[in-house]
């Protein structure tokens, strides 16, 4: 389930990783699918071992670890992973944990006089957890992180587009709006809840063709796409009646308090208050509308 807001919401909470050593990695035993790990965890663990994490972005729905031999760690969380700090919901469905050491140590005054002492760095826990085991951990190299997530294999960020560039990437598709939305190659980051919720609030129908279209539509739904993420990101993302999504210390985020349409069928609509939330299936996932707000 997470999304852009989840996944931002994630690479801010983990941030106090950054400037600290993987000192080690593993991946715990057992009996459930496993997440892919490229490559395989012996080979992974000997390059990443020792190296520092020298900083953290995001790509559309992944958390990127910039290490500083230039290599980097891609997270994907995929349906039902996390990325969490120090502790998960259970161990059950713990699939990865990095072991982080160093930092900056603060000095400390001992007594009345000048002797100074240490104050021990804590030992941090990224861990990768996923309840269903789709998730993935990529180890690439600069050419090969350039070839898999360059602007050639995916779409630009949701949050940095502008009305023209939604235009001119979607204008010419005769895909219905919310499906070629969540497609990561034309658009990096929004996935099926915010597509529905972005798609309300600009007040256009989910199964309008793109190419049908006009100027004012893409800026409408350009200005929603900024105002539903921000707002999504503030509210450090939404979690669903299942609970599985967290942020990085295992809290709920609340935004699923904000939305107005998703999941939300058979309930009158919260903006004009005279349609009913409708429910239909778009290329497979669940889309939420109203049919008076978006004719």
């Amino acid at each position: 389930m997470p999304e852009l807001p989840e996944v931002e919401t994630m690479c801010r909470r983990i941030a106090p990783i950054v400037g600290r050593r993987i000192s080690d990695l593993s991946r715990p035993s057992s009996r459930l699918q496993s997440i892919l790990i490229h490559p395989r965890l012996p080979a992974f663990r000997r390059r990443v071992k020792g190296q520092t994490i020298v900083a953290i972005h995001r790509i559309g729905k992944r958390v990127v670890l910039e290490l500083e031999n230039s290599e980097r760690i891609v997270l994907e969380p995929r349906m039902t992973g996390l990325i969490l700090l120090n502790d998960a919901p259970n161990r059950k469905h713990l699939r990865l944990i990095f072991e982080l050491t160093g930092g900056s140590a603060r000095p400390l005054k001992k007594g009345t006089g000048s002797e100074r002492s240490e104050v021990p760095v804590p030992l941090f826990r990224l861990l990768f957890w996923d309840q269903r085991g789709l998730g993935v951990v990529s180890l690439f190299s600069p050419q090969q992180f350039a070839e898999e997530l360059g602007p050639h294999r995916i779409g630009p960020d949701a949050l940095q587009v502008t009305p023209e560039i939604l235009r001119e990437r979607f204008g010419g598709s005769s895909r219905p709006i919310k499906v070629a939305m969540m497609d990561q190659h034309t658009l990096s980051g929004v996935g099926n809840l915010y597509a529905s919720e972005i798609l309300h609030r600009a007040g256009i129908h989910p199964a309008k063709p793109c190419n049908e279209l006009k100027p004012r539509h893409w800026a409408a739904v350009h200005a929603a796409l900024q105002e539903v993420l921000h707002e999504a990101i503030r509210h450090q993302g939404s979690t669903l009646r299942d609970g599985t999504y967290r942020a990085a210390h295992d809290e709920p985020g609340n935004f699923q308090d904000k939305h107005r349409v998703y999941q939300r069928a058979g309930d009158p609509c919260l903006q004009c208050a005279k349609g009913v939330i409708v429910r239909i299936v778009q290329a497979q996932r669940s889309t939420f509308f109203c049919p008076v707000c978006q004719r």
